[in-house]
């Protein structure tokens, strides 16, 4: 059987670090397995979900790396959740409840007051057909519930093990609103069915549904899918993200200048026994998977680490891979710039501070005229080579009696203006002969 798995956004905002994380296992079991991935927009709820919002989340992805093998629409598939619907009907399955969220929440107030689980007591399926009746000539819609089977339900979950659910502590499932939409789960059943999705694999806050939806399965169709619950994700200190979402958007950390990789390589690596490190490439990534190293304890989502690890992705990265992107930011240098800037480099975009030194113009920072100028009378005309630096400093070390932070800082500052960077003899080679005696007569160039 060939592995399906799915990635189910509502296009209701921008994908967070929680959602991606998701999709990324997912992505990740699939390859790993030979398998497809399935891209689902669950736009049902018509009224928030946009286009807008979903070109978002196609576009997230694919700045990823995080592409599908198939792709749908749940406001396209409404016709299969109708017949879906009326399957259930026909068997008895589904019943009308008329109670309002007010009435609900006082009898929910009330068990907790009895100390009582807040389990629904199916007081609708007492109600009488003139009962049923009156509610509906008041014009009062119901809401639909689905009629669980109160038995053990159990799976082994590719994170928890073998989980059991007694279906008798949970209250039997909205699944159809008053005003006709179905909710999550009945078009979520009807999508892993028709698809072929195999394996399930989303957030530990779905377990207790897990359950309910196991018996739905066997009603709609004759296969269950594997299940796999992994943590949810937390800030550094175990602190909910829910309010710091829209900072780590994908969209905000992309327009931060964060690497794709580095994301990447760090929501496959936190919660998992496996050690955090920097992955260049997807299929890397793919060939350390195993979900099996998966923690049962909660991620920890910390941006600074996020920002070490984008520091060690491009500190590592061949001068190729970003070729294309460095002529797009205006960045001319070759090979030899490349390598020399990168290990001072936070975001790929801070190359351009540095090509900004090596090509000018750069005002001076000059404060002994005396020493510079005897610096400048020793620098060679001639083209510089790997060796240029060492000898200018060298001779300028003999003329004046400089060495160390006292020697090397002042030339720094006259030819680059700052007083940390790359090493500076490739700088020196990079910035040329013309440039850099200009720069030592003060001038900017």
């Amino acid at each position: 059987m060939s592995v399906i798995t799915r990635f189910a956004p509502s296009p209701t905002g921008r994908l967070h670090v929680g959602n991606i994380r998701t999709a990324l296992i997912n992505w990740m079991y699939a390859r790993a397995h030979g398998g497809q991935f399935l891209l689902r927009i669950d736009d049902t709820d018509t009224e928030r979900s946009t286009k807008a919002f979903e070109d978002g989340i196609v576009t997230d992805l694919a700045w990823l790396g995080l592409s599908h093998d198939l792709f749908m629409r749940q406001s396209e598939r409404f016709a299969r959740y109708d017949a879906a619907i009326k399957e259930l009907k026909d068997e008895g399955r589904l019943y009308p409840c008329y109670e309002t969220p007010e009435e609900l929440e006082l009898k929910r107030k009330v068990q907790l007051g009895r100390g009582r689980p807040p389990v629904y007591d199916r007081a609708a399926l007492k109600l009488t057909d003139a009962a049923r009746a009156d509610f509906e000539a008041r014009g009062v819609s119901p809401h639909w519930r689905f009629l669980l089977d109160h038995e053990m339900v159990g799976w082994s979950d590719l994170v928890h093990g073998e989980i059991s659910i007694d279906t008798a502590s949970l209250s039997d499932p909205v699944l159809i609103r008053a005003d006709g939409q179905p909710l999550y789960t009945l078009p979520n059943i009807c999508d892993d069915l028709d698809f072929g999705v195999t394996h399930v694999i989303r957030g530990e806050d779905h377990i207790t549904n897990t359950a309910v939806q196991v018996q739905l399965f066997a009603l709609l169709g004759d296969r269950v899918p594997t299940f796999g619950h992994h943590p949810l994700m937390t800030g550094a200190g175990g602190e909910g993200l829910s309010k710091r979402l829209g900072s780590l958007s994908i969209e905000s950390l992309r327009a931060d200048g964060f690497e794709a990789m580095a994301l990447n390589s760090l929501l496959a690596r936190i919660g998992t026994s496996d050690p955090v490190e920097p992955f260049q490439s997807l299929d890397q990534l793919v060939a350390a998977f195993d979900i099996g190293r998966v923690s049962r304890s909660p991620a920890k989502f910390d941006p600074a680490e996020l920002a070490h690890l984008n520091e060690r992705l491009l500190h590592d990265m061949p001068y190729e891979a970003v070729r294309a992107r460095l002529d797009e930011m205006g960045v001319g240098g070759d090979a030899l710039f490349w390598e020399t800037v990168r290990p001072n480099l936070a975001k790929l975009a801070d190359a351009v501070e540095w090509w900004q030194v090596v090509s000018g113009p750069v005002a001076p920072v000059i404060e002994d005229t005396a020493f510079i100028a005897t610096a400048a009378d020793l620098l060679p005309n001639a083209a510089f080579g790997p060796d240029s630096w060492k000898a200018w400093t060298a001779a300028v070390k003999q003329a004046t009696g400089r060495k160390g932070r006292d020697l090397f800082l002042p030339l720094r500052l006259a030819l680059t203006a700052r007083g940390h960077g790359p090493e500076m003899k490739n700088l020196l080679m990079l910035i040329g002969p013309e440039r850099a005696h200009a720069r030592l007569r003060g001038e900017t160039a």
